[in-house]
């Protein structure tokens, strides 16, 4: 089944264009991409475990993934997060943390605090192998070993991450 992306310009504004995922993004057009930092009630991050035939096979990392032609980077998150974990949640309820843009690319880090633990997860098998609620120093560390991806942003919203496990008073 063919992928479609909006196309955006360098000010982030949808140039009517659409792309197909899989071919090089000409220079000056950009997509989407909505990525989904889920803590449970006890302030546990949940982390997925990339397909080994995915790039970066094998690494842990949030849900997320690129958002469809039509589709804002809210219902993108919501439906990535469904997707991968089977878990169901509300545009309301995702809190924007994080925004860069890269060279043909605008990603979008959400994050959301939902009552689950593992039993509540449905993983999709072509995606995700694996995943666990861990730690804040867990997640840490795990970054430290290299085994977490994304590499370099991670380090740009370590901290919104970390303030939001802290349970609202």
């Amino acid at each position: 089944m063919m992928e479609l992306w909006d196309v955006y310009d360098e000010g982030r504004k949808k140039t009517g264009k659409t792309h197909v995922r899989g071919v090089p993004m000409p220079e000056g057009d950009y997509h989407l991409i909505s990525d989904i930092w889920v803590v449970n009630e006890s302030g546990r991050v949940l982390i997925t475990r990339r397909h080994p035939k995915k790039t970066y096979g094998l690494m842990w990392e949030c849900s997320g993934g690129s958002v469809l032609a039509g589709e804002t980077s809210l219902q993108g998150a919501v439906r990535e997060l469904l997707e991968e974990t089977g878990l169901l949640v509300g545009e309301d309820e995702l809190k924007l943390i994080h925004t860069i843009q890269f060279k043909d690319r605008f990603v979008d880090t959400y994050i959301t605090r939902q009552e689950v633990t593992r039993k509540d997860l449905v993983l999709q098998p072509e995606e995700v192998v694996d995943a666990r609620f861990v730690t804040f120093q867990e997640l840490l560390d795990m970054w430290d070993q290299g085994i977490v991806v994304p590499k370099t942003r991670f380090l740009l919203y370590k901290d919104a991450i970390h303030a939001f496990l802290v349970p609202p008073s």
